[in-house]
């Protein structure tokens, strides 16, 4: 690629990147990283790059969804666990209303950096670097620990080293069998307050596994019913980080970030001619580019020519964040644009960041009513421009939280405080991130059989 390399960004301005006060203890913390094995491989990432292409074309639907950002303190194998459930959950839901493939991808193994609206946060007369993420500092509001420290690169590199072990053993050894997924969502149905309006769905499911036992289509002779696959994502904030991981490969000679199979790019960092452009553009993962209320159709239009120049399907997702007031003004120049040139992208939809609010006590949380809204008129919008809805990208997690407010199980402004564990934005719980995999597979079903 014409004047690229895997550290060309460094001589590009920088958004949202630390400072390090200790240069030397950086640089050693990156060779450490670049001589560790690469946490995803060239294969697969290419593998997921041809499922997105299908995306792309129509033929599947993009599920992207995970924690706001991954703790070092919170890591364990049931959180893994919760989570792996939860996206395998919602995909059978969208994958049988949909009559097509579902692309899962998890906000995991890799999700620790979070950009910031300012450099600094002051409590009383105390100003001090601002938390960005368990890769960067820690969020206890002390000197020692804002203080940005490269080891902690190495920290999140075996944190996600143990959790996509896990991953692949989960997608491989049986615990993603079908049957047990559909058990699980029966098990939301009956639970659920309003189970009527999803039980006919599941109802279907359980009807459509009977009839292939009955036809002696099983686990033990299909081994697609017991395996899955499940590709990781995070946001390419932390370039050092992710310049350690990147391999050349010694087939194609083509660069691929193995720090994830998927990366995107933020809001705040998408400058055309700035640092983190300028390193994913060299790199073969497949890009996700944030688009909000403050992108203009000629800047996307320059983004696209930069990251994906020979118009690769699969290489770009365009991941709307508007908000449910403005994507009915914002979107449909963005997308009419992106047709205009004829450019080959996916559409994904990302109803969290443009709907969060503080609460009358200064609490941060999203309600469920906003995050729906934003999400139908994402599907109506393309619908009317003759634009496939190809995805959803969610903030959720497995644990019963209370972060965002309303849902089935109606959580109020009040009972936020009950099990508020976020260090970061608000996610969706288990059982609101269903909800919403019901009623995402309802509006696929009225699209792939419109009367």
């Amino acid at each position: 690629m014409q004047d690229w390399d895997v550290g060309s960004w460094r001589h590009r301005p920088a958004q949202q990147l630390p400072i390090y006060p200790d240069e030397a203890s950086l640089q050693d913390a990156e060779r450490e990283l670049a001589m560790l094995p690469p946490l995803v491989f060239a294969g697969e990432i290419d593998g997921l790059r041809a499922d997105l292409k299908k995306v792309s074309q129509g033929q599947a639907f993009l599920l992207q969804g995970g924690d706001c950002a991954e703790s070092f303190a919170e890591f364990s194998a049931e959180k893994i666990v919760q989570t792996f459930k939860l996206l395998l959950q919602m995909s059978v839901v969208m994958t049988f209303a949909g009559s097509c493939p579902v692309v899962k991808v998890g906000r995991i193994a890799g999700q620790f950096a979070k950009p910031r609206s300012a450099a600094t946060e002051t409590v009383g007369s105390v100003e001090l670097p601002s938390y960005r993420g368990d890769i960067i500092n820690s969020v206890e509001f002390s000197d020692d620990a804002r203080r940005p420290d490269p080891q902690r690169m190495l920290r999140a590199y075996h944190q996600s080293s143990a959790t996509l072990n896990l991953m692949r053993a989960f997608a491989t050894g049986g615990f993603a069998d079908l049957h047990n997924v559909q058990q699980w969502n029966q098990g939301f149905v009956a639970q659920t307050a309003q189970h009527k309006k999803y039980e006919n769905l599941a109802q279907q499911i359980e009807k459509a596994l009977g009839f292939m036992a009955a036809c002696g289509i099983n686990s033990a002779n299909n081994p697609q019913l017991n395996k899955t696959t499940i590709y990781t994502s995070h946001e390419a904030l932390l370039l050092h980080y992710e310049q350690a991981l990147t391999r050349r490969d010694s087939l194609s000679g083509n660069w691929y970030d193995c720090s994830a199979h998927m990366l995107w790019i933020g809001d705040r960092t998408r400058q055309p001619d700035h640092a983190h452009v300028e390193f994913l553009r060299g790199v073969r993962n497949p890009i996700g580019i944030k688009v909000g209320p403050s992108t203009k159709p000629s800047d996307l239009q320059k983004l696209l020519e930069c990251l994906n120049p020979h118009n690769e399907p699969g290489r770009i997702t365009l991941i709307s964040r508007m908000g449910a007031g403005h994507i009915g003004d914002k979107l449909p120049p963005l997308v009419q644009a992106v047709q205009g040139m004829g450019a080959d992208v996916i559409w994904c939809s990302d109803p969290m960041h443009g709907n969060t609010i503080n609460t009358a006590s200064g609490v941060k949380t999203r309600k469920v009513n906003a995050i729906l809204s934003e999400m139908e008129q994402f599907f109506e919008i393309h619908r009317a421009e003759g634009s496939y809805a190809g995805g959803v990208h969610l903030e959720m997690t497995g644990d019963s939280v209370t972060e965002c407010v309303g849902g089935a199980y109606q959580v109020t402004e009040a009972g936020l405080g009950e099990r508020y564990k976020t260090t970061c934005d608000p996610r969706l719980n288990a059982d609101q991130s269903l909800e919403l995999a019901f009623l995402i597979a309802d509006t696929l079903s009225r699209a792939n059989n419109p009367r």
